[in-house]
């Protein structure tokens, strides 16, 4: 039939090649070998990497300066409805160190407002540079706008200053480019922290994620190399290992009373 096809012939013995490396514990013997090889690396950086995590001090790493709600200062302020208009969708009253603002939300974004004077506060480079002395008494390095927030700041959304200071953490402060807020604050610990959690959940674009397709394949992998492992454990026994097990007593010779 093969051949009248114009197909090349197998003979049996090497359909039974075949069937055998197909089925034989000596193909799953090495693929679990090879895929044991790989996971086995993730395995120990799962086990460096947790161990350095519960190492570092969780103080250090969460160290950032006060930044509770400063107490709105009194005085006269000016009619909020001179700033807003029918366009407002949101507006809040908060102070900046003793400067009380007017946070007046827009479907396109945040605009501020002095409080006292009623003129709009740009969060520029000089803004900025208050509200990080306010923060933190070390020098400032630089500051620099993102568009975006990099990978420190990557639980917010917008445009962003970063605020680097000359401290021993080398902190860097995150302000928000449209309300002046800080959002959040970073120092060395924390990256050398955020280092080692990203090789722990294996996200390495983002950082954030247990439900990515590489951490779903290598789980998948584990559960072929424990299903495989079991299978090349319960392979290699054989009847004589429990033969220990089966083995019997010879019986006892009873010797029957003759009762005549």
């Amino acid at each position: 039939m093969a051949a009248g096809l114009g197909l090349p012939e197998t003979s049996e013995k090497e359909e039974a090649l075949m069937k055998k490396i197909r089925f034989s514990p000596l193909f799953f013997r090495r693929v679990h070998k090879w895929v044991g090889l790989i996971l086995g690396i993730q395995f120990i950086l799962w086990a460096v990497s947790g161990a350095m995590m519960a190492t570092i001090d969780m103080e250090a790493m969460k160290a950032r300066p006060d930044v509770s709600p400063n107490q709105i200062p009194a005085g006269d302020f000016v009619d909020p409805a001179e700033i807003a208009d029918e366009q407002v969708t949101g507006f809040a009253v908060r102070s900046i160190g003793d400067r009380p603002i007017y946070e007046v939300s827009y479907d396109d974004g945040i605009r501020l407002f002095d409080a006292r004077t009623g003129n709009a506060i740009t969060v520029d480079p000089s803004f900025v540079r208050a509200r990080a002395e306010e923060i933190a008494p070390a020098r400032i390095k630089s500051i620099t706008r993102m568009d975006r927030p990099n990978l420190e700041a990557r639980d917010y959304e917008g445009a962003v200053w970063r605020v680097d200071f000359a401290d021993a953490e080398n902190s860097s402060a995150y302000f928000s480019a449209a309300s002046g807020e800080l959002l959040t604050m970073r120092g060395d610990t924390w990256r050398l922290w955020d280092f080692f959690w990203m090789l722990h959940n294996m996200d390495y674009l983002d950082r954030s994620s247990f439900n990515h397709p590489l951490i779903i394949i290598v789980a998948f992998g584990t559960l072929f190399l424990s299903g495989t492992g079991f299978y090349l454990l319960f392979k290699s026994f054989t009847k004589r290992d429990f033969s220990w097990i089966v083995r019997r007593k010879p019986p006892s010779k009873r010797v029957l009373a003759n009762d005549d």
